[in-house]
């Protein structure tokens, strides 16, 4: 079986989290009677954090002048992201989705566990994933429209729904061109996309969860790197004196602890039915915070 491995790790902590640089409020003057432009919505939505077509009624009701658009806009509440951006969003959930041929996870991270199991909170994470499906980087994904509101939009009111810091952090997509696609996610922290060319879904499925408790950081003996398995030599040969048994050779035993490592860096996976099956894989971790 010829084997291809691509691992993406996610690490969180609660010093790594995603944690945004604070904003500043910047209000320059407009005059009034102004023209309510697409920049001038931006800059007041980059300010407040609010959505697209909030800041864009806020500045035709105050004459396009930003400063009185900012405080029209707090003033309904529809200011609060802005508050909550800075704040570290440490928890979360990865989700998966599947359409077809092709499957993607996404992280979305939030800043306590209690909301991370809000049926809200995992309603919006799926909406995400679904949308991933048709997109291939996160800028597309955030402007992706659904039921009226992108993805940023509804982000935005989830933020002054629920009161946290809520963040879309990161994608990975798999398939789409005929192959055949699985995924496992483990208690939302760890997932595992993969991509088989031959195969069943059900393989790819047995393959995900076997990369979820492995780790393997390579997918076969041949990918291990000669000077990291050099080093492994270097080390054992100095444990060897107090390690050889009379009857077993340094050469030996040196080619025995090379396999043992071997086996515990690559990914093992035996198909008879196949043996042509090609496999790529897209993992994603997500450490929590102890």
């Amino acid at each position: 079986m010829k084997l291809s491995l691509s691992v993406i790790a996610l690490s969180v902590s609660a010093v790594a989290a995603f944690a945004p640089s604070s904003m500043s409020f910047v209000r320059p003057g407009t005059s009034l009677n102004a023209e309510v432009t697409t920049a001038l919505i931006k800059e007041l939505r980059g300010s407040t954090g609010a959505g697209m077509m909030d800041c864009k009624k806020a500045l035709i009701e105050n004459d396009g002048d930003m400063e009185a658009a900012t405080d029209f806009l707090r003033e309904k509440g529809l200011a609060k992201a802005d508050k909550k951006a800075s704040r570290v969003a440490a928890e979360g959930k990865i989700v998966a989705a599947t359409s077809g041929d092709k499957s993607v996870v996404v992280e979305v991270n939030c800043e306590t566990d209690f909301v991370a199991k809000d049926d809200n909170f995992l309603g919006f994470a799926q909406t995400v994933a679904d949308a991933a499906l048709g997109v291939d980087d996160m800028e597309a994904l955030m402007a992706t429209d659904v039921d009226g509101s992108s993805i940023e939009d509804t982000r935005q009111a989830m933020v002054n729904k629920i009161g946290e810091n809520i963040q879309v952090r990161r994608m990975a997509s798999r398939g789409g061109d005929g192959s055949t696609t699985g995924s496992y996610i483990h208690m939302g922290k760890i997932g595992v996309l993969v991509e088989l060319e031959g195969g069943s879904e059900q393989l790819a499925t047995d393959v995900a969860m076997h990369v979820a408790a492995m780790s393997p950081p390579y997918a076969t003996a041949d990918e291990v790197p000669a000077d990291e398995l050099e080093k492994e030599r270097e080390i054992l040969t100095a444990q060897a004196a107090d390690s050889l048994s009379p009857q077993r050779s340094l050469k030996r035993w040196l080619k025995d602890v090379s396999v043992s490592t071997c086996k515990k860096s690559v990914l093992s996976v035996k198909h008879t039915s196949r043996p042509t099956t090609r496999l790529s894989v897209n993992f994603l971790r997500k450490t929590m915070p102890r």
